[in-house]
């Protein structure tokens, strides 16, 4: 029986390759979506049983897609996509339960080994992430702990994306009010004073591009 697969992926080119690449391998691409909110919608209908996520995608980013579904399946496995090697990336997608962190320039040669290591239980990481990273999160040794919860995140991304308070109220489907007060939240938690600060946080923890 071959393994059932959500992708996600917000540039469409990079994506149909990668369909192609993993149906020609006997793989059962379940649905493929352009961002992790999708990803989350469709998780439950569709019966994946991995999920491989693109970082850096609008509305939701990859690894908030990733621990909203391994809280939905804590038996399923997730993949995180991605261009960036920086240590503290890595440690993110470790500490939320990431089973394999591959990178794009390696997808072609890598992400069908990482599948089946999922699977099995086990980790991959491409060549050039840092496996002292790796063995420190194992060690549990971490980074500083991210302030902020599951939900003030995906405020942080939405802000850090352009989007006004009444366009993140509408997107999380809550008012505008309460909206607001997730913002000034986060700004006291993060000690920013602008929006640029929310930005460059929102960089440095991989919840958008640079």
């Amino acid at each position: 029986m071959s393994t059932r697969v959500l992708l996600a992926d917000d540039h469409q080119l990079f994506r149909q390759g990668l369909r192609t690449l993993l149906t020609s391998a006997g793989i059962d691409v379940v649905s493929d979506v352009q961002n992790g909110a999708e990803a989350v919608e469709q998780w439950p209908q569709v019966k994946a049983e991995v999920a491989i996520l693109d970082l850096s995608m609008p509305e939701l980013n990859g690894l908030e897609a990733a621990r909203e579904i391994l809280r939905l399946s804590p038996d399923a496995a997730a993949i995180l996509l991605t261009m960036y090697d920086e240590n503290s990336y890595v440690m993110e997608a470790l500490q939320a339960g990431v089973g394999a962190y591959v990178l794009k320039t390696k997808a072609a040669e890598d992400l069908l080994n990482a599948i089946r290591e999922v699977k099995r239980g086990g980790v991959f990481f491409s060549s050039g992430v840092s496996r002292d990273v790796v063995g420190a999160c194992f060690s549990r040794r971490t980074n500083p702990a991210d302030p902020l919860t599951e939900r003030e995140r995906q405020v942080v991304q939405l802000v850090a994306e352009g989007n006004t308070t009444k366009e993140l109220a509408a997107t999380l489907s809550i008012s505008v009010k309460t909206a607001d007060c997730h913002r000034q939240r986060i700004m006291k938690k993060l000690d920013a004073h602008s929006t640029a600060a929310i930005v460059r946080y929102a960089v440095r923890r991989g919840l958008i591009e640079a």
